[in-house]
Parts: C-alpha cells; sequence; structure tokens
C-alpha cells in the first residue's frame, strides 16, 4: 500500500535508437542484416537491369521480382511454423548459406557469358525460397533481442536495416553494374549473406515468456494462421494494410528499368538514383519519427495516402529531379505504414504464435508481389511505364479509405503469456 504523498515511480521509457544499436545482441544484429540488405539491392538492380538488356521487356523485369517473392506465397505455412518450432538464429544462418551460396553461382555464370534471362530469374526464384523460410525468422527474431520496452524503437530501426538498404543499395548497385558489370554486383550479395551469417553467429537472444521457439511446436497449418488473425479484425486489418502498402511499392523494381532507360533517357545510374530516393524518404522517416511512430493508430490511413499520392505523382513527372522527389515522399507515407503496423503485430501476438502470424505477414508483404509483378509488367508492357505505375498506387489509397476505420482507436493489450487456443470454437 502506498503511503499518501509518496512519489510515484517514473514511467518506464523507451530507450535512445542510439541506446539500442549500441547493444551487443541488437547492434551485431543491425550491422550484419544492414550489410546483407545492401547487398540485396545490389543484386536486385543488377537482375533487373541485366534481363531489361536482354530483353527490352518490363514484363520479363517483372517475372524477376515475381520470382523473387513467389517463395513467400508458396512457402507462407512451413516457414511461418518452422521459426515458431526451430532455433530461429540458426534457421536464419542457414538462409543466409543457401543464399550466398546461390549468389554466387549466379556471378560465375554472369561472368562466363551464361547468364540468360530465364538463368537470372531462375536464381531469382531460388533466393525467393531462401527469403520465405527468413523473413517469418528475422521478424520474429527482432523481439528477442531487445526489452520489450524497445520494441518499437528496435522495429523501427529493423526498418532501417532494409530501407537504408533502398536508399543506398541500388545507387551503389547501379555504379557496380556500370564499372565493374553485372557478374560483380551479384558477387557482392553473395559476400553480404556470408557478413550476415557471421553477425548472427554472435548475437545472443532471450526467451519471452510463453515462448516455445525451439520446441516441437504445431504443425505446418496456414489456415490456423487465418484462424487466428480473423479472430481478431483489428489484426487482420493491420495485415491487410501492410499488403496494400507492400503491393503499390512494385513499380520501383519492375518498371523503373524501362523509366529510367526510355521515358526519360537516362542510365543505370539513373535507375538506381530513383529507387534510392524511395529508401532514401522511407529511412528519414524511420530515423526522424521512429519513437513517435508509436500512435500509429492516428498516422496509418494518413500515411497510405501518402505513399500512394507519391506514387501517383511519379506516374506524372516529367523530370528526375521531380520523379525523385515524388519516391522520397511515397517512401516515407510507406515506412511509416508499414513500422506502425508491423510494431503493433509484434507487441499484440503470443510469441509461441509470432513465427505463424509473421508468416502471413510475410505472404501479405511479399506473397503478393508476384501478382502485382505480373500486373504491373503487363500494364507497362501494354500502356507504358506512366500509366503501371498510377495503377498500383491504387491499392494503397482504397486501402487508407476503407482499412481506416479500422486502423484507430484505442490499441487492446498485449495478448496474454497463454497461447490463443487455436482449436476453440
Amino acid at each position: 500500500m502506498s503511503t499518501p504523498g509518496a512519489a510515484r515511480p517514473a514511467p518506464e521509457l523507451p530507450s535512445s535508437p542510439w541506446r539500442v544499436l549500441c547493444s551487443r545482441d541488437f547492434g551485431g544484429y543491425f550491422l550484419g542484416s544492414s550489410l546483407s540488405n545492401v547487398g540485396t539491392w545490389f543484386q536486385n538492380i543488377a537482375a533487373g537491369l541485366l534481363v531489361y538488356d536482354l530483353t527490352r521487356s518490363s514484363l520479363a523485369v517483372g517475372a524477376v521480382t515475381g520470382a523473387q517473392f513467389l517463395g513467400a506465397l508458396v512457402l507462407a505455412p512451413w516457414a511461418g511454423a518452422a521459426a515458431d518450432r526451430f532455433d530461429r538464429r540458426r534457421l536464419l544462418m542457414a538462409t543466409q548459406a543457401v543464399a550466398a551460396t546461390v549468389a554466387a553461382v549466379l556471378a560465375a555464370l554472369t561472368g562466363l557469358g551464361a547468364a540468360t534471362a530465364p538463368v537470372v530469374i531462375g536464381a531469382s526464384a531460388v533466393l525467393g525460397l531462401s527469403t520465405a523460410f527468413a523473413v517469418p525468422a528475422l521478424m520474429s527474431l527482432v523481439p528477442s533481442l531487445v526489452a520489450p520496452r524497445d520494441l518499437e524503437v528496435a522495429v523501427s530501426l529493423n526498418s532501417v536495416t532494409f530501407n537504408l538498404a533502398r536508399a543506398v543499395g541500388p545507387v551503389l548497385g547501379a555504379l557496380a553494374v556500370e564499372q565493374a558489370g553485372y557478374a560483380v554486383a551479384f558477387a557482392i550479395n553473395a559476400g553480404s549473406f556470408v557478413a550476415f551469417a557471421a553477425a548472427l553467429l554472435v548475437i545472443r537472444t532471450r526467451r519471452p515468456p510463453g515462448s516455445t521457439a525451439g520446441g516441437p511446436g504445431p504443425r505446418p497449418r496456414l489456415r490456423e494462421s487465418v484462424r487466428l488473425v480473423a479472430a481478431h479484425p483489428t489484426w487482420a486489418a493491420l495485415l491487410l494494410a501492410v499488403g496494400a502498402l507492400s503491393l503499390s511499392t512494385d513499380p520501383i523494381t519492375t518498371v523503373v528499368p524501362e523509366y529510367a532507360l526510355d521515358v526519360l533517357g537516362g542510365s543505370e545510374r539513373d535507375a538506381g538514383l530513383l529507387v534510392g530516393a524511395f529508401g532514401a524518404g522511407a529511412t528519414a522517416t524511420a530515423v526522424l519519427l521512429g519513437r513517435r511512430l508509436r500512435g500509429w493508430r492516428r498516422v496509418l490511413p494518413t500515411a497510405m495516402v501518402v505513399q500512394g499520392v507519391g506514387m501517383l505523382g511519379f506516374a506524372v513527372a516529367r523530370d528526375l529531379p521531380t520523379a525523385m522527389g515524388c519516391l522520397l515522399v511515397s517512401g516515407a507515407g510507406y515506412l511509416a505504414g508499414v513500422t506502425g503496423a508491423t510494431a503493433r503485430v509484434q507487441r499484440e501476438v503470443p510469441d509461441a504464435q509470432l513465427g505463424r502470424v509473421m508468416a502471413l505477414w510475410s505472404l501479405l508483404f511479399v506473397g503478393t508481389r508476384p501478382f502485382g509483378a505480373a500486373l504491373d509488367g503487363l500494364l507497362a508492357d501494354g500502356f507504358g511505364p506512366r500509366w503501371a505505375a498510377a495503377a498500383l498506387a491504387l491499392p494503397v489509397l482504397l486501402g487508407a479509405l476503407f482499412l481506416g476505420k479500422r486502423l484507430v482507436g484505442p490499441p487492446p493489450g498485449r495478448v496474454g503469456s497463454q497461447p490463443v487456443d487455436l482449436d476453440a470454437r
């Protein structure tokens, strides 16, 4: 019982981003993940430019993107269950080893002049299989690297690893292609996977209450994840918002080669600058507004509108600086939306089921991209990249309109430490 007049304890505040970064576990993860993500953008920009150079078709570039994300669509239930059943750090190390091998083989084939469009698409598909298992484990690992009070900061910084890579990776990758060739860009990607695996060797994870990761776990049944999310309409709305935000970013990878080289009459470096501008907007938002994104209930629908409007501006831009400015705005809206929604899901879902729910997150975040890439490529080949970019802005704008009411209001408390009974009726 408290004594009248006694001072009330100060509320526990989240650590600063710098303090979280300086921790051994999250700091090591951040460095390794950043290097790996930069290398992935070397791969992405080089693969898109190489296939467009070989085919002069945005649909073929869309096939590269679709192949890269097809694994997340097909393997989502198994990948999510694996993240719940096995040690997430070791699972990530295995995926990095596979990805490094594939990237090294593609670099060798490209150096020998044997990298045809089907070869690049096939390599992207194999890398996508690795990514399918890596993403749920990656997203589920973050809460075990920091204290609960630092989760929002950690999620925002984790977004920085993706979006800082999106800002600098395409530019550096395009420069590598111009100066050294496609094979070197692919080889750098292979080395980045090795660097992340090395970082995973030295970090330590904590086991949150109620965690069963590494135990026998459930069978990989996607319907269980769907039932879990369907029982929580707000979670469903959040995941749908993530899917809309992701789908509307597809023009960044599918139509940028044609847009930069043919519409604007630019170079490979201009293509890298366009992709990098989107990532720069996202990175700046994560760094400047990371802690404020805790108030996602008020900003998520607005963030979706900002992303969509920025993409529409990109579609009608007439010069490189204007197009870059529009993508900068679009990237800012994208990051604000995805970070807010993802932090809320990670905070509320019990750790024992987080992997399966994040598999649905992965399904909507990257599993929708094969369809988006196919549609974007068809529209670009039929009507031009401007119309394709404008059409892909619609999902996030419509999502803001129809999901907005579910994305506001007081947040419920975190689900208790006991897992939700998926078989209860």
